[in-house]
Order: structure tokens, then C-alpha cells, then sequence
């Protein structure tokens, strides 16, 4: 009886021998991965449709702003009255983008992979937070540019002018950095609790919309200071209370003047309680994120 022979094939495996990239490159590319994500860049032709169109609409509505101004003379909407009114976009888009970041992920048992890697459980919701916060600080941002270009290239007061809107425009820019932080905070959150995409975007949908009926509950009670306080209470007229406390004239109008008196004094409570809300969702994320680590 011949014995068994055999034979080993050089079939060209290597080992890897080029730099080995670490924490800082693999949160990088996280980060990337979910901006492209967020407007579905790199993947098919039905998963950019969404995110595009809501860019298409706050672009037009800059733009309409723009060409309106520049016939009249004068400002159909501050920079930061821009960002308010695009703030129910922003909602439907955090709803739609937020479970792409990270419901996929869940329910597709990916996240052992992303571990086994050099990355400590807190940087993956992290860079999925800043992507999230980025995108959308994008969305409200980018056409106040292009009010701003419109505004610049109009103005006939010069680069005396140019400064004036420049000086306008950094306060809108901070405001939608403070939308993009709050509304990515809690839609992040609120979709890393499932792996089902549908069930987290009527989620994010249901705390954001079914809040708002609590302040027009709150606003209409006989105490004065829980009236003041009513906008508290829906993450929407949070931010809108931190804006017209901070940002006073630049957005609020005289046909919109009696919202600032409804918080009263309370701004500095308005900015205390956005931070806190933001804080507290970043907390529960990581929370969120060391628990499911631990499976």
C-alpha cells in the first residue's frame, strides 16, 4: 500500500509588510466613510436620492433669497432666520441618514469587525457623531454661503459692505453648527437602540415632532415662568430659544419680536439646557456603544 503523498503550491500568499495604519487613521476613515455615507456617496443611484433633493430645496430656497434681495434692496432673511426655517428639512434628513450611519451596522453584525481593530469602543459612535454633525452643519451652511456670495457681489456699499455681511454671516454659521450638534446628538442616539432602519427613523420622526405639542401645552399653564420655560421642552424651540437669546437682532425681526419675549430672562437657562441635552445623549451613546462591545 503507497503511502500519500503531497505537495504544497506557492498560490502567492504574502505576509503584509507595509505601515500599519492606527487609531487616528482608522477614526479618519470612519468619519469619511460616514459624511459619504450621509449623502450617499460611493453607493447606489436610489440611496442619493433623498439627501440630494433636500440639498437641491435648501439651495434653491438660498438662492430664491439671493435673486429676491438683489431686485428689492433689501434682506428677505438673515442667515440664521435661514437655518430656523430650513429646520423642519433637517429633521426628515437626520430620520432618513442617521440609522445609515449606524442601524445598518447593528443589524448586519459588523461591529466585532470594526473592534478587532486598533479602535477603542468610543471612537466609532464618535466619528459617527461628528460625520452626522458635519453633514448636516453642511446642509444649513453651504447655502448661507451662497447668500452671502450673492450679498457680496450685489452690495454697493463695497468692501465696507463685503465685512458687514462677513460679520453677519459667521453668527448663522455658528447657529447651524448648534442645530447640526443637538439634532445629530439625539438622532444618532435615538437610531443606535435598533437595527431596524424603519423603526429608528419614526423614532427620531416621533420625539421630535410629538414634542412640540408639549410646549403649546406648557405655553398656555397661569405660571409665567413655566410659559417662559415651555420651548425647553421640544429639542426644535431649544434651539431656537439658545438663537434669539444669543443672536438677538440677527434672528428675530419686529414681525417675530414677541418669541424673544416669551422666554423672558430664561436665555442663559436655554444655553444651560442645550448643553446638557447634548451631553446627555453623547453620554447614553457611549453607554450605548460599551454595551454592545460587551455581547
Amino acid at each position: 500500500m503507497s503511502e500519500p503523498t503531497g505537495v504544497i503550491h506557492d498560490i502567492g500568499y504574502q505576509r503584509y509588510t507595509g505601515p500599519r495604519l492606527g487609531r487616528r487613521q482608522v477614526f479618519g476613515a470612519l468619519y469619511l466613510h460616514g459624511l459619504r455615507t450621509a449623502f450617499g456617496l460611493g453607493r447606489s443611484a436610489k440611496a442619493k436620492i433623498f439627501p440630494w433633493l433636500v440639498v437641491g430645496i435648501v439651495t434653491v430656497v438660498a438662492a430664491g433669497a439671493t435673486a429676491v434681495r438683489s431686485q428689492i434692496g433689501e434682506v428677505v432673511m438673515t442667515y440664521a432666520q435661514f437655518a430656523d426655517n430650513m429646520s423642519w428639512l433637517v429633521i426628515f434628513f437626520v430620520a432618513v441618514v442617521a440609522p445609515e450611519l449606524v442601524s445598518r451596522d447593528l443589524r448586519s453584525g459588523v461591529l466585532p469587525l470594526y473592534f478587532s481593530r486598533p479602535l477603542p469602543r468610543s471612537d466609532y459612535p464618535l466619528a459617527k457623531l461628528l460625520a452626522m454633525a458635519t453633514a448636516l452643519w453642511l446642509l444649513l451652511g453651504a447655502p448661507q454661503l451662497v447668500m452671502f456670495l450673492g450679498a457680496a457681489f450685489t452690495t454697493k456699499e463695497g468692501m465696507r459692505g463685503v465685512w458687514n455681511e462677513l460679520l453677519d454671516l459667521l453668527p448663522g454659521l455658528l447657529y447651524a453648527g448648534l442645530w447640526a450638534v443637538v439634532f445629530a446628538s439625539i438622532g444618532l442616539l435615538i437610531a443606535s437602540l435598533t437595527g431596524k432602519r424603519a423603526f429608528a427613523a419614526g423614532g427620531i420622526v416621533a420625539v421630535f415632532l410629538m414634542t412640540t405639542p408639549i410646549v403649546g401645552i406648557l405655553s398656555i399653564l397661569p405660571s409665567q415662568t413655566v410659559n417662559e420655560l415651555a420651548f425647553i421642552a421640544s429639542p426644535s424651540t431649544l434651539v431656537q430659544g439658545v438663537g434669539v437669546w444669543s443672536l438677538g437682532d440677527l434672528l428675530v425681526t419686529e414681525d417675530a419680536a414677541p418669541f424673544s419675549s416669551l422666554i423672558g430672562d430664561f436665555g442663559p437657562v436655554y444655553a444651560v439646557a442645550a448643553v446638557l441635552l447634548v451631553a446627555a445623549c453623547v453620554a447614553l451613546l457611549l453607554a450605548r456603544y460599551r454595551k454592545v462591545a460587551a455581547r
